[in-house]
């Protein structure tokens, strides 16, 4: 059922953006700057109704690739009724962490000509072409109004940025005051620009450590934010953007939190407009979930591995389907983990597969996180220098050192042509 949905929203998407993507110049096209997994967020991460309804909700994201046009993507994928929203607007954000935006440049988003739009359940809307100069790595305020609550949330909890909320219609509104706030996303997937046609993009698609887990909030020190700033810093590489694809708990073959990476291909890779390079790095939850079982046999752990690796198999033959070209990150070290405590089993897996990954004729490129990040002392474990502490995720000089790893050179100019084995 999830992959069947995942796949409805890839359809959907593609439909919308193929009947925009005219209207631009035959040396143009749409690509996403910036993006954001859709899940049903766990009761913690979920506001109340009362806070959603008769609502401004106003968002501060951090795009990569700039253009003086842009698109959004709202998402209603999780949502058991329709959504309207009354009032959509973009303007540039005064800074990350604050309400405030440039009020000069606050503009109307339209869907259909329409200022409003009803979302129904389960699909994902592109809206108008809209004129509006954003620089690249520059940060939008994104601002809609609903009257009513969604029946169920869409959202991304870990945002590692703050959402501002207030009851009333203030989505013009200079500086929001006496809001509430929270750290999450919701119903919103997606920032797309008009960029030569050489433009293309990357998608990270991973878990926490993707998703940014220890970075701090409204700091945007993910590793995905350090390598959009070294590929705008290239002048090789500045038509290259960079879409963030994590979740945070997020399992290579089981629902964890949000649907297992397998089950995301269609609507966060494929369904990306000019995606043209997928580094996956996913697997140490299935690792981690699978330490934490009591009375594992050898047979339950050889199964996992082998299944582990046929997703990863599944994902480079559909990247490879739809002209991708598929990079493989090897797991990292989690000895010591505050949550998972890896056996000497787990540690032969997690061996195991990286292995698989590195072998040629696999993946097409391989970044070897693994030897990257592991302490020269003891390669089971994380660096200290790059530990956010918890010997499991990276902090900020840890994610600048996973970036720092990918050799630029890789995104010179656009890949050679893949094709499935």
């Amino acid at each position: 059922m999830l992959f069947g949905m995942n796949k409805l929203i890839y359809l959907m998407v593609l439909i919308s953006v193929g009947a925009s993507a005219q209207m631009l110049p035959l040396n143009m096209r749409w690509v996403g700057s910036w993006a954001s997994s859709q899940q049903i967020p766990e009761p913690r991460n979920t506001l109340p109704a009362a806070d959603l309804t008769n609502a401004t909700v106003r968002q501060v994201v951090h795009l990569s690739l700039g253009g003086d046009e842009l698109r959004i993507r709202l998402s209603n994928q999780w949502g058991t009724l329709p959504l309207r929203f009354t009032s959509v607007h973009i303007a540039r954000a005064v800074a990350p962490g604050s309400s405030q935006i440039e009020a000069k440049t606050d503009t109307v988003v339209t869907f259909g000509g329409r200022a409003e739009v009803t979302i129904p359940a389960g699909a994902e809307y592109v809206s108008d072409p809209v004129t509006f100069d954003a620089a690249p790595l520059s940060n939008v305020a994104i601002t809609y109004y609903l009257k009513q609550a969604p029946a169920r949330e869409t959202s991304h909890p870990g945002s590692r940025a703050t959402t501002y909320y207030e009851h009333g219609d203030h989505v013009s509104a200079a500086e929001m005051t006496g809001v509430g706030t929270v750290d999450h996303w919701f119903e919103l997937s997606g920032v797309e620009v008009a960029a030569p046609r050489r433009a293309r993009c990357i998608v990270a698609l991973g878990d926490s450590i993707t998703d940014g887990h220890a970075s701090g909030t409204n700091k945007n020190q993910r590793w995905p934010d350090f390598l959009a700033a070294r590929l705008q810093a290239n002048r090789k590489t500045r038509d290259v953007c960079v879409l963030n694809e994590g979740i945070g708990g997020n399992r290579l073959l089981h629902y964890g939190l949000g649907p297992a990476a397998a089950a995301r291909v269609y609507s966060d890779v494929l369904a990306q407009p000019g995606v043209k390079y997928l580094i996956v790095l996913e697997g140490v939850n299935d690792l981690g979930v699978m330490g934490l079982k009591k009375d594992v046999t050898l047979a339950e752990n050889k199964a996992m591995v082998q299944q582990m690796i046929l997703a990863y198999e599944q994902m480079i033959f559909l990247a490879h389907q739809h002209g991708i070209e598929a990079i493989g990150g090897t797991i990292m070290p989690f000895k010591g983990s505050l949550y998972y405590h890896p056996d000497a089993m787990i540690e032969k897996d997690r061996e195991e597969i990286n292995a698989w990954i590195r072998k040629p004729g696999h993946f097409d490129k391989v970044i070897d996180f693994s030897k990257v990040m592991q302490d020269p002392a003891d390669p089971e474990r994380l660096n200290p220098k790059y530990d956010s502490g918890g010997h499991l995720h990276p902090g900020p000089a840890g994610y600048k050192h996973m970036a720092d790893a990918i050799p630029l050179g890789w995104f010179a100019k656009s890949p050679r042509q893949v094709h499935p084995k």
